[in-house]
C-alpha cells in the first residue's frame, strides 16, 4: 500500500507542473497583447494630436490671410472712390468744354449764314475752335485711362472679395470641426458622469447642462458642501479628470458652475449669512468650484456664476417645484 500511494503521488506531481506551465505561459500571452494593444494606442493618440496641431497652424493662417486681403480691399475701394470722383470732375469739364464748343459752332454758323461760310470768321474764333478740340481730345484719353484703371480696380476687388468668401468658407469650416470637436469631448464627459453617479432623480441632463439639486450637496440655507455632496463631486471630478487628457488641445475648454435658487425670500437667520438669492446661489456655485480645485481639476477650466431665481427650471411653487430650482448647474463649454 505505502508503495502504490507514492506512485499515485509521483503520477500527480508532473500533472500539476504542466497545468502550472500553461496558465504562465497563458498570462504572457495576454500581457504581450496589452503591451501591444498600448503601444497602438499611443501611437495613434500622437498622430491624432499631431493632426489637431496642424489644423490649429492651418486655422492661425487663414485668419491672418483673411485680415490681409480686408485691409488691400479697403485700400482697394478708397483707390476706387478717388477714381470716380476723378472721372465726375473730367465730365463735368468735358461737358462744359462740349458746352463752349457748341456755342462758338453757333457763332461760326451764324456768321456764315450772313457773310458766306467762314469768310469772315476771325482768326481768334479759329484758334479758340482748335484749342478746345485738342483740350476734349485730351480730357477724352484721360477719361479712357481713368476708365481703365477702374475697371482693372473693381476686377481687382471682386478678385479679392473671392479670396475672401474663400478663405470665410475654409474657416467657417475650421471652427465647425472645432465645435464638433467639443460635443464629442461633452458627449463623452456627460457618458463618464452618468455612469459613475448611476440612476438618480435629483441629478439629471437638461439640454446640454448636469444638474444637481441643491439638497444634496448643501443644508438648508448653506453654502458649505454636505459629506453626501462630496461623494457626488468625487465622482463628477473623477469623471472629468478621466477624459481632461482626451480633449484636444485647441479646444479652449472650460466647465461652467452656475448656482440657482429659488423664489422663496430668505429667512432672518439666513439673511444675517447672505445678502440675497443671488448671493446664496453664487457662493454655492464658488464651493463647489473651489472644492474639484482641490480634487485636482484645474482652476483656470472652472468657471462660478449665480443667477439668483431669475431662471426657474420649472413653474409653480411646490415643495417639489422649489427643490428643482434650487440647483447647481454644470456645463462643458468653450471660452
Amino acid at each position: 500500500m505505502a508503495r502504490r500511494r507514492g506512485r499515485s503521488e509521483s503520477d500527480i506531481w508532473p500533472g500539476f507542473v504542466d497545468a502550472l506551465s500553461t496558465l504562465l505561459l497563458v498570462l504572457m500571452f495576454v500581457l504581450s497583447i496589452f503591451v501591444v494593444a498600448q503601444f497602438y494606442l499611443g501611437a495613434k493618440l500622437s498622430t491624432v494630436k499631431k493632426e489637431l496641431s496642424e489644423k490649429d497652424t492651418e486655422l492661425a493662417q487663414l485668419t491672418a490671410r483673411i485680415n490681409d486681403l480686408a485691409n488691400q480691399l479697403g485700400l482697394a475701394q478708397a483707390d476706387k472712390e478717388k477714381l470716380q470722383q476723378q472721372i465726375l470732375a473730367l465730365q463735368a469739364t468735358i461737358a462744359d468744354k462740349e458746352q463752349q464748343i457748341a456755342q462758338l459752332n453757333a457763332n461760326v454758323a451764324a456768321s456764315a449764314a450772313e457773310l458766306e461760310e467762314e469768310k469772315n470768321l476771325s482768326s481768334q474764333q479759329k484758334s479758340e475752335i482748335a484749342t478746345l478740340n485738342a483740350q476734349l481730345a485730351a480730357l477724352r484719353k484721360q477719361l479712357a485711362s481713368l476708365q481703365e484703371a477702374l475697371e482693372a480696380s473693381e476686377a481687382k476687388d471682386r478678385e479679392q472679395q473671392a479670396q475672401i468668401e474663400n478663405l470665410s468658407q475654409r474657416l467657417n469650416a475650421a471652427l465647425a470641426r472645432k465645435v464638433q470637436e467639443l460635443e464629442e469631448v461633452r458627449s463623452r464627459f456627460f457618458e463618464a458622469l452618468r455612469k459613475a453617479i448611476g440612476d438618480r432623480q435629483d441629478i439629471r441632463v437638461v439640454g446640454d447642462r448636469f444638474v444637481f439639486e441643491s439638497d444634496i450637496l448643501f443644508g438648508s440655507c448653506s453654502a458649505t458642501i454636505s459629506e453626501g455632496g462630496m461623494a457626488q463631486l468625487d465622482k463628477l471630478a473623477a469623471a472629468l479628470l478621466e477624459i481632461k487628457d482626451q480633449i484636444p488641445e485647441g479646444v479652449n475648454w472650460v466647465l461652467r458652475v452656475d448656482g440657482h435658487a429659488d423664489a422663496t425670500p430668505l429667512g432672518p437667520t439666513c439673511l444675517a449669512l447672505f445678502h440675497s438669492n443671488l448671493d446664496l446661489s453664487a457662493q454655492r456655485a464658488i464651493s463647489v468650484v473651489e472644492y474639484l480645485k482641490q480634487k485636482g481639476v484645474p482652476a483656470r477650466r472652472m468657471m462660478a456664476t449665480g443667477s439668483g431665481s431669475t431662471a426657474p427650471l420649472v413653474a409653480g411653487s411646490s415643495p417639489a417645484a422649489l427643490a428643482q430650482n434650487r440647483r447647481i448647474e454644470f456645463k462643458l463649454d468653450e471660452r
